[in-house]
């Protein structure tokens, strides 16, 4: 079955990118399957986790809503084509892995997205339901001032040196002194 987006809002999400490539498609058909099974665009609580920081993320933020700002989009630099979308609420979600057989170099680049848009989500993706949440829901804590650059930082990300409170890049920065 061919893509059910309309095409008005595919073109949307190619603005919201800045150009149509493969990877965009990709994260369009993957934001298509979260619409199939979860209504994800109505879903209360959604969350999306990729694995992977291609092109196809743009999509996936423009047509669900999940986004890195609300903490419901979340990045595991897996290097992998893969998306999990949950709904917190029903407590449902699902993983979905892209087939690499898609991946056919031999084509063109409007030959490839035409072949993306035009393929099946079961023959695009590999799916597996999921029942527990992937992720805890975005906490909000407490800021902290670097001891070295002043800057604040949230508690979690905070380093202890010497007795110091160390965002990140000062704590790597006086640990690679050593």
């Amino acid at each position: 079955m061919a893509c059910s987006l309309k095409k008005e809002l595919i073109e949307q999400t190619i603005d919201f990118h800045g150009h149509n490539c493969p990877g965009l498609t990709i994260g369009i058909r993957a934001s298509e399957l979260a619409i199939e099974k979860l209504d994800i665009r109505n879903v209360k609580a959604p969350l999306c986790i990729t694995e992977t920081d291609m092109c196809g993320v743009d999509a996936i933020q423009f047509l669900t809503g999940c986004s890195f700002g609300k903490g419901n989009l979340i990045h595991k630099d897996y290097g992998k084509s893969a998306f999990t979308f949950y709904d917190r609420d029903a407590q449902k979600g699902f993983r979905a892995v892209f087939r690499n057989n898609f991946a056919n170099r031999g084509q063109t680049k409007d030959q490839r997205i035409k072949t993306l848009l035009k393929a099946d989500l079961k023959d695009l993706f590999l799916v597996e339901d999921i029942d527990t949440p992937p992720a805890r829901p975005a906490r909000i804590l407490k800021s902290i001032q670097c001891d070295t650059c002043g800057e604040k930082t949230m508690e979690s990300r905070i380093r202890m040196f010497d007795g110091k409170n160390l965002c990140i890049p000062c704590f790597q920065n006086v640990e690679q002194k050593i």
